[in-house]
């Protein structure tokens, strides 16, 4: 897997909203994702998943990142917090 492939893109400034409830959410990512074809070929492509505070609550993956959002509404505090704690 080369460099471009770890890549993750994140939208935080108007990010789409969900595709399941159509409501507003926090953040949305963008990254690589591949899967194999009826002919056995890999099929490299981008996926695209956005974080719901209605649909994704109760989700043990999601529920800190919702938590972090609902207290930091923007990266700002977070770096801040994160140089704290690291």
């Amino acid at each position: 897997m080369s460099e471009e492939d770890d890549t993750i893109v994140l939208q935080l400034a108007d990010p789409p909203n969900c595709p399941r409830c159509g409501g507003p959410g926090p953040v949305s990512a963008q990254f690589s994702h591949s899967w194999t074809n009826a002919s056995g070929e890999e099929v490299p492509g981008i996926r695209e998943a956005t974080l719901c505070p209605v649909c994704d609550r109760d989700e043990p993956a999601a529920d800190r990142l919702l938590a972090f959002f609902a207290v930091h509404k923007t990266l700002e505090g977070a770096v801040t917090l994160a140089e704290r704690v690291g």
